[in-house]
């Protein structure tokens, strides 16, 4: 039983006996006690005050002084400040915890259990590359679903790929007019590029044919309608609808170009799905719900067919749901997919993975899905994040001002040779080495940067920054562990542990904080936020190495003193990993 569950279920007892109140574990806020006060776990007042109408002062000087009393091998000393009981561990606690948790790689690990979540992420166009926008998008994804996994639940991965739609069919209309017949095969170019390079020629020839016609006497609007190159693009979506064989060809030709390139890609960056959907095949499902709801007066028809819910009751406004010519709008899709997905997997938690922008339209959705009372509609889930800018400002796709995925992993990793190089410590790395080291902390840096701000925040990205090997980074973390294996190396545990002196100040600050970790990751699930957890490994890193300045291991006093060093720097290298891993980041054994 991991230190933090056994003050708890102390505390639940010492709670019954001293104030008769039967408090259920849950209840029982137990958390790290701030640095700046004297403690070691810090156990949370005020649901307690407020529930039972209690004291706060009383309270916790009752359950402080009977808990010493109870268990004075576990509590050596407490201090209460306003709603806030502050306990002070016995050293050999934390010492016995050290012994029976270092030797184990699954540390943190929470046994399986049957709640089921599908987590949606990436969802990419199939008109242009994945970008530095997806990235974050796909780590966040990936990141949660580990996650879950991690704490126990049966978790299913999906992606679904926008393949139809007016901005596909301007990236087949732009290769019709001017690839001359060129395919990805005889540029030498990724498919997703190739094809991104179109829909690209496609706004910039659009732009011309619109000042063409403002120079004509036609309104802006108008000139953006009446473009011959618009114009020909929405004929070819007719005839895409229309099922036209040599439109659907070309379709499929240019869709696994693109197909073929964002696996390459997937592959570079770690990145997997169990279940892919696709748009082409799920626009229509929503409408047997149109159907269903309008006999069920859920939603209404207008006078020109059109069919719409009203849904400012709720605060929001009527929202269309099928076109007067019976066709379907994006809600309408979302509403078939979430049916779909959930006859398929019987998921009690759907999370979506989707850009803040899309705030209004999942309200709308889980809306919807409540009025019609389907039994998921509760478990919509929108992992809401911010947007990824440069320094330079925001990113436009089509105007091609976007950071392509792949060009900017080349950049991290050309970063990431020039900054090793710098140092100086890989001069007995072969080149095989010393390529997939520089691949392993390019991803590294660009996981973290990107997942170690909270979700819901906007954030700039900045190549150089994140790459540093000092600070809030990646490969800092990624030192310290190498650090901590060449450690391990020339030492490892081996003789029985015992505790001659207490703990130092530097020792236990880092032993209480590694026994957070399972704590930690629930956090980070219950709040659908990985930055919990890089903050967190970062903090390990941190306080390992201000222990490590201060106290050797190999050259310890005493062999005592070494074996207890070598067993809190083994526990700290498997929190690390195993932090990292959770944001699908490599850490090398070696730097």
């Amino acid at each position: 039983m991991l230190l933090q569950q056994t003050i708890k279920k102390v505390l639940e007892q010492v709670i019954q006996d001293s104030l008769g109140i039967a408090v259920a574990e849950e209840e029982l806020i137990i958390q790290r006690t701030k640095t700046e006060f004297e403690g070691d776990y810090t156990l949370v007042l005020f649901g307690l005050v407020k529930k039972y109408k209690l004291n706060p002062e009383q309270i916790g000087s009752s359950i402080g002084e009977a808990a010493c009393q109870k268990e004075p091998q576990l509590f050596k000393s407490y201090n209460l400040l306003k709603g806030f009981l502050n306990f002070s561990i016995q050293d050999q606690c934390l010492v016995d915890f050290l012994g029976t948790t270092y030797s184990n790689p699954q540390f943190g690990k929470a046994p399986v259990h049957a709640k089921r979540v599908m987590v949606e992420y990436s969802s990419p166009n199939t008109n242009k590359p994945l970008h530095l926008g997806h990235l974050r998008n796909i780590f966040l994804g990936w990141s949660i679903a580990e996650l879950l996994k991690e704490r126990g639940y049966v978790v299913t991965k999906s992606c679904v790929v926008n393949d139809r739609g007016i901005h596909i069919c301007k990236s087949m209309i732009a290769w019709e007019l001017f690839a001359q017949g060129a395919t990805p095969t005889t540029t030498g170019q990724k498919g997703d590029h190739f094809v991104g390079d179109y829909y690209v020629k496609f706004n910039e020839a659009h732009k011309v044919q619109i000042e063409e016609g403002i120079a004509a006497g036609l309104t802006k609007e108008q000139a953006e309608k009446e473009a011959p190159i618009m114009k020909a693009t929405q004929q070819l979506l007719q005839d895409w609808e229309a099922g036209k064989p040599e439109v659907l060809a070309l379709w499929n030709r240019m869709n696994q170009w693109v197909y073929e390139g964002f696996e390459e890609t997937y592959n570079k960056i770690g990145a997997d799905f169990d279940k892919t959907y696709y748009e082409s095949k799920t626009y229509l499902l929503g409408k047997k719900f149109v159907e269903q709801g309008l006999t069920d007066g859920v939603f209404y028809k207008k006078e020109d067919g059109s069919i719409w819910i009203d849904l400012t009751p709720a605060g929001l406004d009527e929202k269309l749901v099928l076109r007067k010519d019976g066709t379907s709008v994006y809600i309408t899709q979302d509403l078939g997919l979430a049916e779909q997905k959930f006859q398929e997997y019987q998921y009690e938690q759907s999370i979506y993975v989707i850009a803040d922008e899309q705030n209004y339209h999942m309200k709308v959705l889980q809306l919807i899905l409540q009025k019609l009372n389907k039994p998921y509609a509760n478990g919509i889930y929108h992992l809401s994040y911010g947007m990824v800018e440069l320094p330079s400002g925001k990113m436009k796709s089509r105007e091609g001002t976007v950071v392509d995925a792949d060009d900017l992993i080349a950049e991290m990793i050309e970063v990431a040779r020039t900054k090793t190089e710098e140092l100086g410590k890989v001069k007995d790395f072969d080149a095989e080495e010393l390529q997939k080291l520089y691949h392993t902390l390019a991803l590294g840096a660009l996981k973290f940067y990107l997942l170690r701000v909270d979700p819901k925040k906007k954030m700039i990205f900045n190549p150089q920054e994140s790459i540093d090997f000092q600070g809030f980074t990646g490969p800092f973390i990624q030192y310290t562990y190498a650090r901590i294996q060449s450690i391990l190396r020339k030492e490892s545990p081996t003789a029985s542990l015992s505790m001659e002196n207490k703990l130092e100040k530097e020792e236990k600050e880092l032993l209480i904080t590694v026994e957070q970790f399972p704590a930690i990751l629930e956090q980070a699930v219950a709040e659908h936020n990985p930055s919990v957890v890089a903050l967190y490994v970062f903090t390990v890193a941190k306080l390992f190495n201000s222990f490590y300045t201060q106290h050797s291991i190999i050259s310890a006093p005493t062999d005592a003193t070494r074996q207890l060093r070598l067993r809190l720097a083994a526990l700290t290298a498997t929190v690390i990993k195993r932090s990292m891993t959770l944001l699908g980041i490599e850490v090398p054994s070696r730097m």
